[in-house]
């Protein structure tokens, strides 16, 4: 199958064939023909699949169609809207577009937070055809007048997953009520079609063909799963042998918080690696520099929390570090999807302390597989790391300083009492009922 038998147009075919792109992945090759068709569309596809150009593709075809036939002194009102979670998969979505469609007459804008209104108060304002925004920043556009949403007849919702995690069900449902609602074609991409997202389907899409390439969960083959136990006091040691080894190659490195992702970039800063990183509380401007700085190999470490590295596009990724281990499982899955792409090898390293080993075990659950656990001579923990039951990690009797197991156990005894971090877990599920009515608004605002 190729790209040509799919129907595109020469200057689409052109302009893949100038990046390389010769083959179409599974995912487009199912997605292109039946979008290309007019249906909506329910695709479940992982990151690194290629899902951005399944829809990309065959919106720019009918753009490209529609843009000769136009008398080009008449402006034009933007006819696609593709809404995503984060800021750098807005930017990235946007990237892709002006790639494919360099040879056809098709303008494009980028909304997202993060940076100043005026210029993109500018280009909503030109003949435009697609939008490509963050909730957030789209409604406050909406809220002020700025962007003229009446001629939208082509939606897509890209990840729509991480848009539902993150709080964005009020937004989005605000930007629905702004839509067109006749002769709307919608696409919805997913990494999983939970029933949460075909509930959300259910709601504003019509008949929508269902497209499924991996089972959830799926990781890529390729990817090398290793798990390295160590006492907590020693991880950020661990972390320096650990790129020690092999300095020039690129890793990302995930942390749970954002004090915690600069404390460490700091730490390795220090101690002589070129590393920075990207959360949250950094700038645009700042967050571009360093995936761009990391794109480029000017700096071969990136620290990232799970928010923040959403949507994350990095080719030939060899390593991905968990310096943290996700509190949800299947944050695993997504961090791991950024290696081993396009049939290449990836690496899935953790560093795992005492109190993490029941987030482990979540894991290896979900993956339905085992996870090759690998001490580091030198950094042996004090503790015996166990996955074959329910029990906790038990102490090695005769260690120094292992000899009086936290909880009051006795030594060499399963810790089955008040696991630390399963209270964590419980705590941080309790808090995201709570914060569950606000953080929509929240974090849309801040997207």
């Amino acid at each position: 199958m190729t790209f040509e038998s799919l129907g595109l147009a020469p200057a689409l075919l052109r302009a893949l064939a100038e990046h390389g792109h010769a083959t179409p992945t599974p995912i487009q090759n199912a997605a292109i023909p039946l979008v290309l068709e007019g249906h909506d569309l329910l695709a479940g596809a992982q990151t690194g699949t290629g899902k951005t150009a399944a829809f990309a593709l065959p919106i720019l075809q009918k753009l490209g169609v529609a843009a000769g036939a136009q008398n080009h002194k008449q402006p034009r009102k933007p006819r696609v809207l593709i809404l995503t979670p984060t800021r750098e998969l807005a930017a990235q979505v946007h990237d892709s577009l002006r790639t494919y469609g360099k040879h056809l007459r098709v303008h494009t804008a980028a909304v997202f937070g993060g940076v100043g209104m005026g210029g993109q108060v500018m280009s909503l304002r030109r003949s435009l055809d697609v939008i490509v925004a963050t909730p957030g920043r789209l409604i406050d556009h909406m809220d002020r007048r700025n962007v003229d949403l009446s001629c939208i007849d082509t939606l897509v919702l890209d990840e729509a997953d991480r848009m539902l995690d993150m709080g964005f069900a009020p937004a989005l449902k605000k930007i629905l009520g702004a839509l067109p609602k006749q002769q709307r074609q919608t696409l919805l991409f997913s990494a999983t079609l939970a029933p949460e997202i075909k509930a959300l389907a259910a709601q504003f899409m019509r008949n929508p063909r269902e497209v499924q390439m991996a089972q959830p969960n799926a990781v890529a083959v390729g990817v090398s799963h290793r798990v390295h136990p160590v006492d907590g006091d020693r991880k950020r040691d661990l972390l320096l042998h650990v790129l020690a080894a092999d300095s020039r190659r690129r890793t990302l490195v995930f942390a749970r918080t954002k004090h915690g992702s600069d404390k460490l970039c700091r730490y390795l800063d220090q101690h002589g690696f070129r590393v920075a990183a990207i959360h949250g509380n950094r700038s645009q401007g700042q967050r571009t520099r360093a995936l761009a700085d990391f794109k480029n190999g000017k700096t071969t470490v990136l620290v990232a929390t799970d928010i923040a590295a959403r949507g994350l596009d990095i080719a030939q990724l060899p390593a991905v570090v968990n310096y943290d281990l996700p509190m949800v499982a299947q944050d695993y899955v997504h961090r791991i999807g950024r290696t081993g792409r396009a049939g290449a090898e990836g690496l899935a390293l953790s560093l795992v302390s005492r109190e993490e080993e029941g987030l482990l075990r979540d894991i290896r659950r979900l993956l339905k597989q085992d996870l090759a656990i690998e001490p580091v001579a030198g950094f042996e923990p004090s503790w015996t790391l166990r996955m074959d039951g329910p029990g906790g990690a038990t102490r090695k009797p005769g260690r120094k300083h292992g000899n009086t197991p936290r909880n009051g156990a006795k030594p060499g005894k399963p810790l089955h009492a008040r696991r630390p971090h399963a209270q964590a877990r419980g705590e941080h599920a309790a808090g995201n009922q709570r914060r569950s009515k606000w953080r929509g608004n929240a974090n849309s605002r801040k997207a």
